[in-house]
C-alpha cells in the first residue's frame, strides 16, 4: 500500500475528486497508524531524547507556552547547550493540560521520515509533520487554519475535531485508524476526550502554478539589462513608457520561445535534488562495501529514495534526491532494471552489464544513497 493510499484509501480517487476541495475521512488499520508514533513513542521523545527546541513547543488553551517554562541549559564537552527540554517541568505542565508538541518529528523519527518521503515522491510537493500530544480533556489551539493541506490521523485515544466549512461546522471524532483531510483553510480546533490523545498532522506545502511561472520567468527577467530609471521621469512619465514598452515586448518575445517541456524537466530536478538526505543503515551499507560485493550481493531500493533518469544526450543524467550523478547512455538498460526491482543481486544485471561494469554501478549507487545491503 502506497503512503497516500494509507491515508485516503484510493489515492487516484482522492487527487481527482478532493485535493484542495473538502474534508475527506478514511479509516485504515489502526495498528499500522499507531505504529508510526506511539505513546509510548512520544513519551520517549519527550522524556529520554534530549530534544530541544525548535523540535518542541507545548501550548494551552489557545496559547503557545514560554521556552522558559519547560527548557533548561546544559553543556557538551564544555560548550553551552540551550532550549533542552527540562522532563520535570513539562511534565508538570502537561499535567497542568499543556498540549505537547513535536515539531518536524519526520526529521528524527525513522517511521514518519519514511512515510514522508514516500508521500513527497507520490505527491511531488515537500511534507512535514508534527505530532500532539494532549492531557485527557484538554485544547491546544483555538480555532485556527494552516497555510498548507493537512492530513491528520490519531494513534492514541481520541479527539473531537470542530471542522468550520461553507455548509456549517462539522464535528469529527477522531480516533486511533482514522485519518482526516484538511484543504488549506480550513478553520478547525479539537479537544481531547476522556484518555490522553495523540494526533499526527502531516503538512503539505503546496508547490503552485504561479511558483512555476514565476521560476520559469526569472530566467528571462534576470537577462533584462539593469540600468537605472532616467532622471526626470516623475516630470515626463513619456521617458519610461516608451522603453518600458519595448522591454515588455522582448519579454513577452521571450516568453513565447521557452520551451515548457525544458521548463518541466527543470521543475523536476530542481525537486528531485532539494529533498533531505535520508540515508537511514548507512553504516551497514559502507562496512559492505569495504567488505566488497559480488554478483551474490543482495541489494534494494531504499524506501522512499527517487531514481528518476533523464536522458543528456549521450549520459544520462539520474536524480537522487538530495543530489544527482550522471553516467553513460549505455547503462540506462541496468538503470531500469534497477529501478524496477525492489530488490535484486548484483548478478541480476548479467544482461546489460558485464562483471566488473555492474559491480562498480552497484557500488556506486549503494554510496548514493539509492541502494541498501540486505543483510
Amino acid at each position: 500500500m502506497s503512503a497516500l493510499d494509507l491515508l485516503t484509501g484510493d489515492a487516484q480517487t482522492f487527487l481527482a475528486k478532493v485535493w484542495a476541495s473538502r474534508v475527506h475521512l478514511h479509516r485504515a488499520d489502526p495498528g499500522v497508524l499507531t505504529g508510526l508514533l506511539s505513546l509510548e513513542d512520544a513519551d520517549r521523545l519527550l522524556t529520554s531524547s534530549a530534544i530541544r527546541t525548535p523540535s518542541i513547543r507545548m501550548a494551552k488553551d489557545g496559547a503557545v507556552l514560554p521556552e522558559s517554562a519547560y527548557t533548561r541549559g546544559g553543556t557538551l564537552s564544555g560548550r553551552p547547550l540551550t532550549g533542552l527540554v527540562d522532563a520535570r517541568k513539562a511534565l508538570a505542565l502537561f499535567d497542568d493540560g499543556a498540549t505537547v508538541v513535536l515539531q518536524g518529528v519526520h526529521r528524527y523519527w525513522p517511521p514518519l521520515t519514511e512515510l514522508i518521503a514516500e508521500l513527497e515522491l507520490e505527491l511531488g510537493h515537500p511534507c512535514q509533520v508534527n505530532a500532539y500530544l494532549t492531557p485527557p480533556g484538554s485544547q491546544g489551539f483555538a480555532v485556527h487554519s494552516d497555510s498548507h493541506d493537512v492530513f491528520v490521523f490519531q494513534t492514541a485515544g481520541s479527539k473531537q475535531w470542530e471542522v468550520h466549512g461553507e455548509d456549517g461546522v462539522e464535528d469529527v471524532l477522531l480516533e486511533p485508524g482514522l485519518s482526516m483531510y484538511l484543504p488549506t483553510g480550513t478553520p478547525h480546533a479539537a479537544r481531547a476526550q476522556e484518555q490522553v490523545s495523540l494526533h499526527v498532522t502531516v503538512g503539505i506545502n503546496q508547490l503552485t502554478w504561479r511558483g512555476l511561472v514565476e521560476r520559469t520567468l526569472a530566467q528571462v527577467v534576470a537577462d533584462l539589462p539593469d540600468h537605472h530609471l532616467p532622471a526626470g521621469y516623475l516630470d515626463d512619465p513619456a521617458l519610461v513608457s516608451g522603453p518600458l514598452a519595448e522591454r515588455l515586448e522582448q519579454v513577452a518575445h521571450d516568453v513565447r520561445r521557452i520551451d515548457a517541456d525544458a521548463a518541466v524537466a527543470t521543475e523536476i530536478r530542481r525537486f528531485l535534488t532539494s529533498r533531505p538526505p535520508r540515508l537511514s543503515g548507512g553504516v551497514s551499507d559502507v562496512l559492505a562495501l569495504r567488505a566488497g560485493i559480488d554478483d551474490r550481493t543482495r541489494l534494494r531500493r531504499r524506501p522512499g529514495h527517487p531514481c528518476v533518469l533523464l536522458d543528456a544526450g549521450e549520459r544520462v543524467e539520474v536524480l537522487l534526491g538530495d543530489r544527482s550523478m550522471t553516467v553513460p547512455a549505455w547503462i540506462r538498460p541496468a538503470l531500469e532494471e534497477i529501478r524496477a526491482r525492489p530488490a535484486f543481486t548484483v548478478g541480476d544485471l548479467a544482461e546489460h552489464l558485464d562483471p566488473q561494469s555492474r559491480t562498480v554501478l552497484c557500488r556506486r549507487l549503494v554510496r548514493e544513497g539509492l541502494l541498501e545491503a540486505v543483510s
